[in-house]
């Protein structure tokens, strides 16, 4: 199939907002696709490319200005291939042969193939085909159900290598795709409890974790080879040599496990989840989950199966703290405790539940004693006085589920930076630069909404202020979420959930 095809489609696709028509057009070029361009077909339509990012940035791109051609030559291979040499391109000189190989890309294409892959390269491809889109796009034109894509995708860590085997198989070669060690899965994730108390009796016994301030982390051990990875399954394996050796000491052959690194203070205490991003030895894992004992899958059995089999392959030391328990008020000592010890909250998880990869159900639910969100940084105003230099206060959205790469504002915060946070933003406000703008006569940086910021809030309030008709309220960072993608961000609809929450606020300006 020519490049151009998919271009056209990515252009169709962005040229509507509705969900129907956006899966239509891209089942229909998808359907078309011949087997060996299915991979790179489905990358390039969400928006990236096989491997992923490729180093190439807009200051790269901007060099790159060869007129396009009128008629559209190239095939979806030839492209795949360039772009692979620009990805394998390393040593002394790589700018100038990157921007050497970009420009004879640039200078075979149309110029709407010009245009895709600009976007896709500087990931501004906002055209709406994101995973949960493609994946029924990917069953429409394969005919098979939406529910086996997303369930091969979860299981293959990959949603490409799904669309391969919907597409070139169909149901068999998805329902082949099951967990295997050192093929990472997407995690289970959890949904926010307001307190222990609804949420236990809501679900009846449960099990209750300590919910660590952390890097989520998933082990996979073959033999004495371990490997790990984060929560956006990405390799840190050699980033975290004793986790690595704590893993290869237990028992239960080959293994997939799930949990959470961080590091530990000489008093017992727990850093700071900062401190342990930055740390690259002496982390300690501390294990919840268990999905393969000795090669074979366990996810699907339910979590009380699952915590006999972690028990018996990796040591209470290693093993998050938790309880079953029926009873909110010993859970909410259990809670108690979990502060105590420094640590953020707890996690109360349904027994009877299987692991549900790359879901957020309310199978898990986390308790804090403080309620944060995870929003998207949309731009930054400029410090004045002694933040004078430092893009500061932060204008912050959430995702909009109805708009597939839009965020909604809800409001700012310059509360919670340290001189460091102030240095490290500013810095990284200006690589997502846009433009400069003007808000409320204050100079200010428009950027693209790539960067997550976790904030806490005393509670949010009615606002016909701000579009989404909700403000926060005391907003503060606690922390900037590199381990999460704007699509993990919390939505308009969970914000406005919590007006319902006791003192929730009106605010008329």
């Amino acid at each position: 199939m020519l490049f151009h095809d998919l271009a056209v489609a990515s252009q169709s696709v962005a040229a509507t907002t509705k969900r129907n028509e956006k899966v239509a057009i891209l089942a229909e070029v998808l359907a078309r696709l011949d087997p060996a361009e299915i991979i790179a077909g489905t990358a390039y339509l969400t928006g990236t490319t096989p491997s992923g990012k490729i180093g190439i940035g807009w200051a790269t791109l901007a060099e790159v200005r060869p007129e396009p051609v009128p008629t559209a030559v190239l095939s979806i291979a030839e492209v795949d291939a360039t772009l692979g040499q620009v990805a394998a391109s390393s040593g002394e000189g790589v700018a100038a042969a990157r921007r050497a190989l970009l420009g004879g890309l640039f200078g075979a294409m149309t110029r709407v193939e010009q245009g895709f892959v600009r976007g896709i390269l500087g990931g501004e491809l906002r055209q709406g085909a994101l995973d949960g889109v493609m994946a029924t796009a990917i069953a429409a034109a394969a005919g098979v159900p939406v529910r086996s894509v997303r369930r091969a995708a979860m299981m293959a860590g990959d949603l490409n290598v799904a669309s391969s085997a919907a597409l070139s198989v169909g149901r068999e070669g998805l329902d082949a795709i099951d967990l295997e060690p050192m093929r990472p899965v997407q995690p289970m994730l959890a949904s926010p409890s307001r307190d222990v108390t609804s949420a236990v009796e809501s679900m009846g016994r449960v099990q209750v974790d300590w919910k660590l301030d952390g890097v989520r982390v998933q082990a996979h051990r073959v033999g004495d080879v371990v490997r790990l990875f984060t929560r956006n399954l990405n390799d840190i394996t050699e980033r975290l040599p004793h986790v690595v050796d704590t893993v290869r000491g237990f028992a239960g052959g080959d293994l997939v496990l799930d949990g959470e690194a961080m590091g530990i203070m000489d008093d017992g205490s727990p850093h700071r989840f900062q401190d342990s991003m930055k740390r690259s030895t002496g982390l300690e894992a501390f294990f919840f989950d268990v999905l393969a004992v000795d090669g074979a899958p366990v996810h699907e059995r339910p979590l009380a199966e699952r915590r006999e089999l972690l028990a018996a392959v990796v040591p209470d030391t290693s093993r998050l703290p938790s309880i079953i328990t029926d009873d909110p008020g010993e859970a909410e000592a259990f809670l108690t405790a979990a502060i105590a010890a420094g640590h953020e909250g707890v996690m109360i998880k349904d027994l009877a539940l299987a692991y549900e990869a790359g879901r957020r159900g309310k199978g898990w639910r986390k308790v804090k004693p403080v309620h944060t969100l995870d929003l998207v940084v949309l731009a930054v105003e400029w410090g004045s006085g002694r933040r004078r230099g430092w893009l500061s206060n932060l204008h912050l959205g959430a995702r909009d589920p109805e708009r597939p790469g839009e965020f909604v504002m809800l409001g700012k915060t310059f509360k919670g930076m340290n001189d460091e946070m102030l240095r490290w933003q500013t810095d990284r406000f200006e690589e997502l630069r846009i433009g400069d703008i003007v808000v409320g006569g204050r100079r200010a940086v428009s950027i693209r909404p790539e960067q997550v910021v976790e904030i806490a809030i005393d509670g949010v309030q009615h606002s016909t202020t701000y579009p989404g008709g909700v403000a926060l309220r005391f907003a503060r960072v606690v922390r900037y979420r590199d381990d999460k993608v704007p699509g993990e961000a919390d939505t308009l609809a969970a914000v406005r959930a919590l007006l319902d929450r006791p003192g929730a606020a009106r605010d008329d300006g």
